[in-house]
């Protein structure tokens, strides 16, 4: 029976004597097939190899066996037997190599499969002795009269380029010609020759401009994101940005009321204002406007990446009244795949920075689903954030709400950011905000808990009434809290409103003292700056706490904590002598006492 590659070599029993049998025999009826002569079987063997090549399976042991196939005059299986060269002619280059005249003639070969094959198979052989070959064959197929070739050509260039890259200026001859090509088949892979070897040479786009955005619509989808990628650049770099002030007439100092000028200085002004007021309005270019007209019916591509490229030309290069185009086709992309979505709202992130009005129609599409990831949560947030204002905060802030409930901890904690930016951002709900944080601290969650008294603190620094009650509540439950960065939180406020809280203040430090030693950095630090505060405040009832805060730190493992402690008590304690005062003091009265001359008296 005839042996399959795709089936399991057959073991024999150890009784027989022949475990290792089926080993050897691997791939025989495959190497039978191709030496026969009937090209019927050697059809169906290179059918079954390239079928193994498809599915991952590792078929290198046939090189030798199907590399001599490529002298066959049946066509279908030279087309095959260049597949498979394709695939593993850069790991089986001694043997690839004895057959480069082969190559060579398949370039003249009538069928144009054949001749772009042959090239492919060239270019995929990673050796620098076939380079001057390697060049010929590219020159002769960028004349080819089929496209297929031509495109071939294009692809080969960069391969080229890699292994010696001194042949850089002929091959830009070579580019320059394929960039003339009117056929849309070579044209998307003439630029991305162009990008990946000289795409400093902006010279070369000049003449193929217009025609390039001509053949846009009908270049296949990958040559269009390539060439939009490259006319976007070539925009930005040729055209004016129409959404930028000419301010080559303002003057660089303002003129003074009080100044007296000389008559030729007030006529020199006159004369500038009256070029100011005869300066054109910005007018745009006819081929800027070609490049915009052309991109924009390509926002209906299925393709995600056309899309995105045409979205990033319009934000680079089109009016700001015009860039909302875009925002139906990145919308509808958010229906795609995870790894589409994460792309396509990180983008709309940027946009939303700066153009809020955009998406702020499609306020909905940005809500939270229970089957998105984490990272497509948290940027569903920051966009809803960017968007958020007074006519649609309503809507938000319920929305929030019902994610606090959430069991992602991470995307509970990016919620309760998004609402504390929400507060900031818009002043008339920072009241609201605000209320709905302090009700978060009797959450059970700590994670809940601590992220509200971080963002209450930064709001709390926004509203000048009184926050004596939210500080009180939230010295409460300091013990009950473990994150540093929370802690801290509290005792910065307890810290900067001590006035308003002069009861609960020193027992906050006594609490916080009892556990300095067990505490963060971020914490400890707090702690000092709280003893600080409070001793200038209440003296009389935490200068023996602040005293016993400033001893801890003073040997504490932190060279931060040393320092702080060496940089507040001097300050806090002005006629205490530090160790380095009491020996500096020796020091001069040892130095006084050894000058001391008994014969001077």
């Amino acid at each position: 029976m005839a042996y399959s590659i795709d089936q399991e070599p057959d073991v024999a029993e150890p009784s027989s004597g022949r475990i290792f049998a089926g080993k050897f025999k691997r791939h025989a009826d495959l190497n039978e097939l191709l030496d026969s002569n009937k090209d019927r079987d050697k059809l169906e063997a290179m059918r079954r190899i390239i079928e193994s090549v498809s599915s991952g399976k590792d078929v290198s042991q046939l090189f030798a066996s199907v590399v001599k196939n490529v002298v066959s005059k049946n066509p279908e299986i030279k087309k095959l037997v260049y597949v498979y060269l394709v695939r593993y002619a850069e790991e089986q280059q001694d043997l690839a190599l004895l057959s480069i005249s082969t190559f060579q003639k398949a370039l003249k070969d009538p069928n144009q499969l054949i001749r772009a094959s042959a090239l492919r198979v060239l270019s995929s052989i990673r050796v620098s002795i076939i380079v001057p070959i390697m060049m010929l064959a590219i020159k002769e197929a960028v004349t080819d009269m089929s496209p297929f070739v031509r495109k071939t050509a294009c692809h080969a260039i960069p391969k080229l380029y890699s292994l010696d890259p001194e042949l850089k200026e002929p091959l830009v001859e070579v580019i320059e010609k394929l960039l003339k090509d009117k056929t849309t088949l070579v044209s998307g892979s003439a630029v991305m020759a162009f990008e990946e070897l000289c795409p400093e040479r902006i010279d070369l786009i000049h003449k193929n401009y217009r025609k390039l955005c001509n053949l846009l619509v009908d270049i296949d989808e990958w040559g269009q994101s390539a060439v939009i990628h490259m006319l976007t650049r070539y925009a930005r770099s040729q055209f004016m940005d129409p959404n930028k002030m000419d301010l080559e007439n303002e003057k660089f100092y303002p003129d003074s009321q009080d100044s007296e000028d000389d008559d030729d200085e007030d006529d020199d002004e006159e004369g500038d204002e009256e070029q100011a007021d005869k300066k054109k309005p910005y007018v745009m270019d006819p081929d800027h406007r070609l490049l915009l007209r052309v991109t924009k019916p390509l926002l209906q591509s299925r393709n995600a990446t056309v899309v995105m490229a045409v979205a990033r030309l319009y934000h680079h290069c089109a009016p700001a009244s015009e860039v909302g185009v875009v925002t139906r086709a990145l919308v509808r992309l958010l229906k795609g795949h995870r790894e589409v979505q994460y792309v396509v709202l990180s983008n709309i992130a940027t946009l939303s920075a700066t153009r809020k009005g955009m998406f702020e129609p499609h306020l909905k599409s940005f809500f939270v689903h229970s089957n998105d990831s984490t990272h497509i949560k948290t940027l569903k947030l920051e966009i809803m954030t960017n968007i958020a204002s007074e006519s649609n905060i309503t809507l938000l802030l319920r929305e929030f709400q019902t994610y606090i409930s959430n069991s992602d901890k991470q995307f509970v904690a990016s919620t309760i950011q998004a609402i504390g930016r929400c507060a900031s951002n818009i002043p008339e709900v920072t009241d609201t905000c605000l209320t709905g944080l302090v009700r978060l601290l009797s959450n059970r969650d700590e994670t809940v808990v601590a992220e509200s008294v971080v963002m209450i603190k930064k709001l709390l620094q926004l509203k000048h009434k009184d926050k004596s009650q939210i500080i009180t509540q939230m010295a409460k439950i300091l013990s009950k809290i473990t994150v540093p960065m929370a802690r801290a939180s509290i005792l910065w406020l307890v810290g900067e409103y001590a006035e308003r809280v002069p009861k609960i203040a020193p027992d906050v430090l006594r609490m916080a003292a009892k556990s300095f030693v067990k505490e963060e950095d971020i914490v400890k630090l707090q702690i000092l700056n709280l003893g600080a505060k409070l001793i200038l405040v209440n003296p009389t009832q935490t200068q023996q706490l602040c005293q016993y805060v400033l001893n801890l730190a003073k040997y504490d493992q932190s060279y931060d904590i040393r320092d702080r402690a060496r940089f507040l008590r001097p300050i806090v304690f002005p006629g205490e002598k530090t160790l380095l005062a009491v020996c500096l003091e020796q020091l001069e009265v040892r130095r006084q006492h050894e000058n001391f001359d008994p014969r001077r008296m």
